[in-house]
This record gives C-alpha cells, sequence and structure tokens, in this order.
C-alpha cells in the first residue's frame, strides 16, 4: 500500500511539475511578428542578409541609427554592449547586434568599422543605398527624416530608437523602447531565449 502511495505522488509530481514552473516574463514588449530578410552591406564591403546569422542559431538584436548621433546612438551600443557583458561566453556567441544606418550618405563601410566594433567587438555596422535603407526600415516601421543641426558635424536624423530582437525562426520576437533598455533585464530575456 505504501509503495502504490509513493508511485501515485512520484506519478503526479511528474503530470504537474512542469505546469507549476513560473514561466518566465519578458521584460521587452512581445510582439512575435516576422522578420523582413533585408541584404545589405556590412563594414567589411560583404553583402550579408538577417538570415546568414539566423541560420547559424542566433539571436539577432537590431539598432537602426547612425554615427554622428550626438547621445541616442551611444547610448543604444552601450547598453547593448552592458547586455552583452551580463552573458556568459557561450551565450555571447550566440546572439549577434547589427547597426543598421540611416545615414548612409556619411556612414560607408570604413565609417562604420571605425564605430560599430568600438563598442563591442562582435558589434556589425550595416549599410546601403538611400533606397535599400529605406526599404529596410519601412518593413520595420522605423521613422528617421534628416534635420538641420548646429552641430560640427553637420546635419542630424531624427529616428526610432526602438532595439528589435529577432529569433532564429525569422520573428521579431521583442522590442525594448528608450524606457525599457535595461542591460541586465534585456540579458535575462536573451538566456530565456537561448534556453527555450
Amino acid at each position: 500500500m505504501k509503495k502504490l502511495a509513493l508511485f501515485i505522488t512520484w506519478l503526479a509530481l511528474l503530470i504537474f511539475a512542469p505546469s507549476c514552473q513560473k514561466k518566465h516574463e519578458f521584460y521587452g514588449f512581445v510582439y512575435d511578428q516576422p522578420a523582413y530578410d533585408f541584404k545589405l552591406t556590412d563594414q567589411e564591403g560583404r553583402q550579408v542578409s538577417l538570415s546568414d546569422y539566423t541560420r547559424q542559431g542566433k539571436i539577432v538584436v537590431i539598432f537602426f541609427g547612425y554615427t554622428h548621433c550626438p547621445d541616442v546612438c551611444p547610448t543604444a551600443l552601450t547598453t547593448l554592449a552592458s547586455m552583452m557583458k551580463n552573458l556568459k561566453e557561450d551565450e555571447r556567441n550566440k546572439v549577434q547586434v547589427l547597426f543598421i544606418s540611416v545615414d548612409p550618405e556619411r556612414d560607408t563601410p570604413s565609417v562604420l568599422k571605425g564605430y560599430v566594433p568600438f563598442f563591442y567587438p562582435t558589434f556589425v555596422g550595416l549599410t546601403g543605398s538611400q533606397d535599400e535603407i529605406k526599404k529596410v526600415a519601412k518593413e520595420y516601421k522605423v521613422f528617421y527624416r534628416k534635420v538641420k543641426g548646429e552641430s560640427a558635424a553637420g546635419y542630424l536624423i531624427d529616428h526610432t530608437a526602438t532595439i528589435y530582437v529577432v529569433t532564429p525562426d525569422m520573428k521579431i520576437k521583442l522590442l525594448y523602447t528608450p524606457t525599457k533598455q535595461s542591460p541586465e533585464k534585456m540579458a535575462k530575456d536573451m538566456e530565456y531565449l537561448l534556453k527555450s
């Protein structure tokens, strides 16, 4: 009788334990929409597509910005670098950050190469023609426009400052608006996605 009671207890634990586990609550906004598979030029001058990275089983983190940006872009890239440092080495190898320039006029591959990896060595800068950038921005619902500025660098660009997370199944899984860009909490989301 004791053995039967133990068996029933063990069976109940086996059946119900997974449902009792605490479900991960994402810090970022869950979006879960198909990601547009763009093709752009990287900082080495090579043509690369989003799926080049997702096919390797990588989570791709995308930010749209420009190298002459005085504050928003350096802040976002610094945040993403901190997020990477909060991950274990094997996890970092499975996360690729892409910085897509909305200023192709000035952001040539060589300019991007001198800027983007400065924040973190594995970060990749992407550029393209005005039309290519416009198409990618439209697909990701990114707003950007050139504005006259008092900057020594010339014009400034107003742009969306959202961070996009694309999973290997080519879905935009999460969005991080500027108020949601916490490196520690973003790293927790990455850890969960890499395990699931």
